[in-house]
């Protein structure tokens, strides 16, 4: 299972058995709204098929896309801290998806009865701290047309394993988790296009050479 080998590959098996048996299997369909921001929330989700992009909406009334996830990863770890949490961003499955989702309730009696299961929280907690920081650095440090290369071969990992990829997000979802504006993302994009490196067509972008967009990223 995509669980062992991510967020609960720090627990023992027993651990990850006790946290599993007491989540729920759930099953969305592309384009699907897992939940919207501003829901209350209740439990944590693990992904074991597909992928999610995370959205938060701006003041202006538009969409962001922070970051997309895929198997091994979780998130709405928020749910699990305090009983009036609401959620902070929407989640949306790019492809169909299946989670399991843990609920608050079920997760405070695990850490009661086995305190070590709570390093599941503390992990997704610090791994989050660590992508926030590392972003800003970026943001602050590096060009917004090498980040939007970068955002396309994180992209390219999560869909092609680092190979060739099908990736179906917009120009506008690149352009915002790279933190930059879409005709800087529709730019770079298109240079890379132009290059063979990729291929643009709606609502997609197809990772032709992976390994030249890498050298193109660094």
């Amino acid at each position: 299972m995509a669980d062992e080998q991510g967020l609960l590959s720090s627990l023992t098996e027993d651990e990850r058995r006790r946290v599993l048996a007491n989540a729920v299997r759930r099953k969305y369909a592309k384009g699907e709204v897992l939940f919207h921001e501003g829901d209350a929330g209740d439990s944590l989700h693990l992904i074991e098929k597909g992928h999610v992009a995370i959205r938060v909406g701006t003041a202006l009334g538009d969409v962001s896309t922070h970051t997309v996830l895929g198997p091994g990863d979780a998130f709405g770890e928020q749910a699990l801290l305090t009983a009036d949490a609401r959620r902070t961003a929407s989640a949306v499955a790019l492809d169909p998806t299946e989670t399991r989702a843990v609920r608050r309730a079920e997760f405070s009696d695990l850490v009661h009865d086995h305190p070590e299961v709570a390093l599941v929280l503390i992990d997704l907690l610090a791994a989050q701290v660590r992508r926030l920081s590392d972003r800003l650095t970026e943001a602050l440090y590096v060009p917004a047309e090498t980040r939007v290369l970068r955002r396309v071969l994180d992209l390219a990992t999560l869909f092609g394993g680092g190979g060739p990829a099908s990736i179906p997000v917009t120009q506008d979802d690149i352009a915002s988790m790279a933190g930059t504006t879409r005709p800087t993302a529709n730019r770079v994009l298109k240079g890379a296009a132009d290059a063979g490196i990729l291929a643009l067509t709606r609502g997609r972008v197809e990772v032709l050479d992976a390994a030249l967009l890498a050298r193109r990223a660094r």
